[in-house]
């Protein structure tokens, strides 16, 4: 019998791409499919803190084995900025469109372009929790390109390829991204206590 997860969050582009990664091994629920519809605070100053913080809110409401992650974009010019605060950068309205412009604002003339990308999982598993961490490292380009993805995709090209992850399309992004390596490193995990 397949295992059931519940992913902690109300992101559908996030979603989706984690359900591709997971393929069918694991049943994959939504917030909305536990009947959830709160908006789980992330007052955590960390990316594990906020991770966790949605993981127990889940667990300890509706007492189901869950995970939840959060991600930053962290830039060295910037001193680690955006960070635990990319997806509020510009403004508390989460507005990837704000966020980029806003970013490529603070790096005008900043000729150290390195950023990496960091994605934390929480998970809970009968009562037990365990993190995951996936890290990409890349540069941070002066105006957008591409069409795919959703938040700064369009500004950030990976480490050994010359497009962003807005041009590379999903399937590639899937293979590569932060996200796919923590959750690549969930599901190992999942697999190996089966």
């Amino acid at each position: 019998m397949k295992k059931k997860l519940v992913f902690a969050t109300n992101n559908l582009h996030k979603l989706k791409e984690v359900s591709a990664i997971l393929g069918d091994k694991i049943e994959l629920l939504s917030l909305n499919d536990i009947n959830c519809h709160t908006d789980i605070p992330e007052t955590s100053d960390t990316l594990e803190g906020n991770a966790l913080l949605k993981a127990k809110f889940i667990h300890s409401h509706y007492g189901i084995n869950c995970f939840a992650d959060d991600t930053g974009l962290e830039v060295e010019a910037l001193n680690g900025k955006p960070g635990v605060y990319s997806a509020r950068y510009a403004s508390d309205t989460h507005n990837s469109e704000a966020n980029m412009l806003k970013l490529i604002q603070d790096m005008e003339g900043k000729k150290n372009r390195n950023a990496q990308f960091r994605t934390v999982i929480s998970l809970i598993l009968n009562e037990n929790t365990y993190q995951f961490e996936g890290i990409i490292k890349g540069q941070i380009i002066e105006e957008k390109r591409g069409l795919s993805g959703f938040g700064y995709d369009p500004i950030f090209i990976p480490e050994g390829y010359h497009k962003t992850f807005a041009e590379l399309g999903d399937e590639i992004k899937n293979k590569i991204s932060h996200r796919a390596q923590a959750v690549n490193k969930l599901c190992k995990f999942l697999f190996s206590i089966q």
